[in-house]
């Protein structure tokens, strides 16, 4: 199997790592994850135990994936951006007493087909990431964000639509959407997007 992992680099007995994936410095990949093939793991970044990532998957520097997060085939993670678990973070319980992984019920962030998600953006769980769509750098997403969809800000909206190369879409007529780089033609409806066939 031809996998790469640098020395410095802690990953699991337990984990699974695809073919053709290359895990770089510092980088750490728990117990039970499963990576696909192809990927790249970013030197410092974190794979959650359990983390489930497809093919072809990016996770630059000191990108962290905590777990159950979900990342399907050609994800792209930019630099120190963060998936969280926990929608009510808390270190101690009502009684003051260190909380504990069985004392909170973990939420997962997941992405899917070929999603971008920025450099230092922050996905709070639980949240669902559609096919295609673009994260802005920074931005802090508390709701799913549509297929296709660019989104930015604090907390992350809707500011435009892109397509499938990551280029924002022109609207060539109401309800018809063009990429300028690659030409295909997309429909908008009740606040969706789909490509045409």
């Amino acid at each position: 199997m031809n996998v790469r992992i640098q020395p410095t680099a802690q990953v699991d007995e337990t984990a699974t790592i695809g073919d053709g994936t290359t895990v770089w410095d510092l980088a750490q990949i728990r117990e039970d994850a499963r990576l696909g093939g192809g990927c790249i793991v970013g030197r410092g970044a974190y794979v959650g135990p359990g983390v489930r990532i497809g093919d072809n998957v990016k996770l630059q520097n000191y990108a962290l994936v905590y777990e159950p997060a979900v990342l399907a085939d050609g994800v792209f993670v930019g630099p120190a951006a963060v998936f969280t678990n926990d929608y009510f973070p808390r270190s101690v319980d009502t009684e003051g007493k260190l909380k504990r992984g069985g004392d909170w019920e973990a939420v997962a962030v997941t992405v899917a087909e070929g999603a971008s998600i920025g450099a230092r953006s922050v996905c709070v769980a639980p949240v669902h990431i559609g096919r295609w769509a673009l994260v802005a750098a920074g931005a802090v997403v508390t709701k799913d964000v549509p297929d296709f969809a660019l989104v930015a800000g604090v907390p992350a909206r809707r500011i435009g639509w892109v397509g499938r190369a990551g280029v924002r879409l022109a609207e060539r007529e109401p309800g018809t959407w063009e990429c300028p780089e690659t030409g295909s033609l997309y429909d908008e409806k009740d606040g969706e997007l789909v490509e045409r066939a």
